[in-house]
């Protein structure tokens, strides 16, 4: 009886420690859950499952998982409190979104000059 108890709460600090990793990744990405459950062909409330650690996740599951976040099942499984390694495509996508505040701020600075020299009369 007692192993079998351990067994569980094993099975559920696995299942919470993949389900973050997943959640993560998917968060990294800026992607809802909604994306994924649809990439799976599952619905979104499975999805949300498998992220909360309520459903147990197949090795076939995991593998399509992976695959959707260009990853190995190793990545899946690994410790979460380890950091994640981020893949060439995660670089990418935070370098854009890091230009494109640049552009962002410049413009925004534009006009604070043109209301300051609105403002102050300057030409």
């Amino acid at each position: 009886m007692k192993l079998m108890k351990m067994n569980k709460l094993i099975k559920t600090d696995i299942g919470l420690s993949v389900g973050k990793s997943i959640r993560n990744l998917r968060e990294l990405k800026g992607w809802n859950q909604e994306i994924i459950a649809k990439r799976l062909n599952i619905s979104i409330p499975a999805f949300s499952k498998i992220e909360t650690g309520v459903t147990d996740v197949n090795l076939s599951r995991l593998e399509q998982i992976a695959l959707i976040f260009e990853l190995n099942v190793a990545n899946l499984v690994s410790d979460c409190s380890k950091q994640t390694p981020i893949s060439r495509p995660n670089i990418d996508l935070m370098l854009k979104k890091l230009a494109e505040s640049d552009t962002e701020i410049v413009i925004l600075q534009g006009k604070i000059i043109r209301l300051y020299e609105e403002i102050h009369g300057i030409s």
